[in-house]
Order: structure tokens, then C-alpha cells, then sequence
């Protein structure tokens, strides 16, 4: 156990010295440091919001994960008949419910991302050419949004139908869609139908154009990652197979329950986790701030 363990800290003095002479990386963590963000209120309740959960209470999340830690544990224990794998898999059970509604809130975004550009050309043209006013051109537009996007054009159309104000319509609209591209066309369209003016046009036009080229280079950045990422799942179960056909071999499953065994384990489960969590570190495209958040 002592050489395995000098072993994994050599590796890691080599990969912090590796890191900072060849890529001037900082710190002790596995990737490059990176700016920290001003906390905000109420983070949980946005995340939420962001995945198109904002009728999910935090409360009701931290049940789910909670619950899913417990079967993950059980289950694992049942197959290892041992406390510490079951220990670290009831972890990992537990944030798997956060990795679901992170990669739901990913689609989410990427599609949101897709459909706006559209719809802001959209919304040009039938305030333009048509002649609608911003409001009628903005719900008429949503009309041939994806259909995750409808439900808060929905609740943002109920509030003009109610208010008519249209100040109060972007707002529900903007905490619903929890998106940095809505809460820039929703402003600029505010703006416009509040102060009037004629350049209108050329400003829905600008941004359009900025969110094409911002889609088309994360088009191309997940193509150029696609093999990576596929490696990447690969590699995350190979491990395990290989754990679930020793355990048939033989006495495998004795040895799993032995001492040695459990610190093995343990410290595969601990390698593979810390594996996972780096790459995807690594694979993350940056993210834009909402800068026009209410």
C-alpha cells in the first residue's frame, strides 16, 4: 500500500512540475487555474433554472441525490462485500443526479445557442419588413422555438397578455430561459420598444451575425473533441468490466474482500474519479457570464 501510494504522489510532483515549466500552470490543482466568479444568490435556484428545472426545488434535488447515494451503496456492497467500495460508490451515486441535470442543462443551452440566431433574424424581419410591433414580432418568433424554449415564451406570454408591460414580460422571460443570448435580445428589444429609434434593424442584425460565428465555433470545437470524448466513456468502463470478470475467476471475489483487495480498489475507484473529473476539466468550453442578469 505505502509504494502504491509514494508511487500516485511521484506522479502527481511530476505532472505539477511537467505543467508549470511547459505550460506556466499555477497552483496544485490537476488543470490551469481559473478566474473566480462573484457568488450570486439563490446559485442553486438558477442552476435549476438554466437545465429548465426552475420548478425543481433545491430541497427536492438534494433528496434525489441523497437517494441515489444510498441505492449505489447497497448495491455496490452486494457485489464487493465490502464497506469501502460501498462508501465510494454511494458518492458517486450520489452526484450522479447532479451530472444528469448538468448534461441536461448543457443540451439545454447548446440548443438554446442554436435557435436563437433564427429567431433574432426573425424577430428583425417582422419588425422590419412586416411591420409587427416588438412584442408580437418577439411571441410570434417563439412560436417555431425548440420545444424546451416554449414553456417560458409561454409564461413570458401570459404576463403581456395579463400586464402589458413589457419590462415585466422580458423579466420572467429572462429568468425562465436563464440563457447570456436571451437576456441580449431581450434587452436590446426592450430598449427599443421603450426609447424607439430607427436602428433597430442593424443592431438585431449585428447580434445575429455575433451569434452565428460564436455557434459555429463551438460546432467546431466539439467536432474536434468528438474521438476524445468517446475515449473518454470508453476508458471510464473498461475498469470496471475488468473488476466484475475477476470476480469470476477463481477465488476473485475473496480477494476483492481481503484487506489488500479493498485498498485496491479503492484506490482504482479514487485514480478512474480523478481521471474523469480532470478530462472533462480539460474538455469544458468556456462558458459566457450573463452580464445583463436582473
Amino acid at each position: 500500500m505505502i509504494p502504491l501510494l509514494a508511487a500516485a504522489l511521484a506522479a502527481l510532483g511530476v505532472h505539477l512540475l511537467w505543467t508549470a515549466l511547459a505550460f506556466g500552470w499555477g497552483g496544485v490543482g490537476l488543470g490551469p487555474a481559473r478566474p473566480r466568479r462573484p457568488r450570486r444568490p439563490h446559485r442553486a435556484r438558477d442552476w435549476l433554472a438554466e437545465a429548465g428545472l426552475d420548478d425543481v426545488a433545491p430541497g427536492e434535488f438534494v433528496t434525489a441525490s441523497a437517494t441515489v447515494a444510498v441505492i449505489g451503496g447497497l448495491a455496490t456492497f452486494g457485489v464487493f462485500g465490502s464497506i469501502t467500495p460501498a462508501l465510494f460508490a454511494a458518492g458517486i451515486g450520489g452526484a450522479t443526479p447532479a451530472l444528469g441535470y448538468r448534461s441536461r442543462r448543457r443540451g439545454r443551452l447548446e440548443r438554446a445557442q442554436e435557435a436563437w440566431p433564427r429567431m433574432i433574424e426573425e424577430i428583425r424581419i417582422l419588425t422590419g419588413s412586416v411591420g409587427r410591433s416588438i412584442p408580437q414580432a418577439l411571441f410570434e418568433a417563439a412560436g417555431r422555438a425548440p420545444a424546451e424554449l416554449r414553456g417560458p415564451f409561454e409564461a413570458a406570454h401570459r404576463e403581456w397578455l395579463i400586464t402589458t408591460d413589457f419590462a415585466r414580460t422580458v423579466g420572467v422571460l429572462e429568468a425562465r430561459l436563464a440563457d447570456p443570448t436571451a437576456d441580449a435580445a431581450c434587452e436590446t428589444l426592450l430598449v427599443a420598444h421603450e426609447v424607439g429609434g430607427s436602428d433597430l434593424d442593424g443592431r438585431l442584425e449585428a447580434l445575429a451575425e455575433d451569434r452565428l460565428e460564436d455557434l459555429q465555433g463551438r460546432r467546431d470545437a466539439r467536432a474536434k473533441q468528438a474521438g476524445v470524448r468517446f475515449a473518454r466513456r470508453f476508458v471510464l468502463i473498461v475498469p470496471f468490466g475488468m473488476a466484475v470478470a475477476g470476480m469470476s475467476v477463481g477465488n476473485g471475489r475473496a480477494a476483492y474482500t481481503s484487506p489488500g483487495g479493498q485498498a485496491a480498489v479503492l484506490v482504482g475507484l479514487v485514480m478512474v474519479a480523478l481521471c474523469w473529473a480532470w478530462s472533462g476539466r480539460i474538455l469544458r468550453l468556456p462558458t459566457e457570464d450573463r452580464v445583463f442578469r436582473r
